[in-house]
């Protein structure tokens, strides 16, 4: 997948609303592989529904979205699959973890998947961002911010084209935002695959290239 396009896209419930004033709702834009973009939304902008839609969850939208001119609305089960599994990876805001499980066996359920990082990677991921020490914790043990990391090591346990974070570093210090942004685009470069973070105040410090106002 080489881009994504809003094509005059906005969510059904914003229909009767006359004072939309967005960068992406109702225009023509196109995000591209190996690129960076942040989007910044208030509260209420619909950036939990965009999310929803990059992902396939859901398609209560007027206008178009497609991945290489493809709308996803044509899009078949196991082509969404097959689009999760090698192109796009999400790291949700609500994390969806599974709390009874240790942070570790959270990580390995996608990369048993994929196959893609070896346990000496993956052992580096939870060193870097200073979790080593509760790889073998469940995941309902360990804070919001802990919770984070894991998701973000899960989400680089695949291939892709893009990386959809949503407010990644919500709970977490400066100094931890730094180290999981190095992280994210060290393996987005590595793949040359472009980088959506969506953000309703702190995000990554990181060198966007585009940033849009929804």
């Amino acid at each position: 997948m080489n881009t994504i396009t809003l094509h005059h896209t906005l969510p059904c419930v914003f229909a009767q609303r006359t004072d939309i004033h967005s960068d992406l709702w109702q225009h023509e834009v196109q995000l591209e592989r190996g690129h960076l973009y942040l989007i910044e939304a208030a509260s209420g902008t619909g950036k939990s529904s965009l999310c929803s839609y990059l992902i396939g969850y859901r398609n209560d939208y007027e206008g178009r979205i497609a991945f290489d001119e493809r709308d996803i609305r044509t899009l078949r089960t196991f082509e969404w699959t097959c689009i999760r599994k090698h192109s796009l990876s999400y790291m949700f805001q609500e994390l969806r973890l599974f709390p009874e499980l240790t942070a570790w066996e959270n990580v390995q359920i996608k990369n048993q998947l994929t196959g893609f990082k070896s346990e000496t990677e993956i052992n580096a991921y939870f060193e870097a961002l200073g979790i080593a020490e509760r790889r073998d914790t469940k995941v309902g043990r360990m804070s919001f911010g802990q919770q984070q990391r894991v998701a973000l090591i899960r989400s680089l346990c695949q291939p892709f084209d893009f990386m959809l974070a949503d407010e990644p570093v919500s709970h977490l210090d400066n100094a931890n935002s730094e180290i999981m942004g190095e992280l994210m685009m060290e393996e987005a470069r590595r793949q040359g695959a472009g980088v959506i973070v969506t953000s309703i105040g702190h995000h990554m410090e990181l060198p966007y290239e585009k940033v849009f106002k929804l």
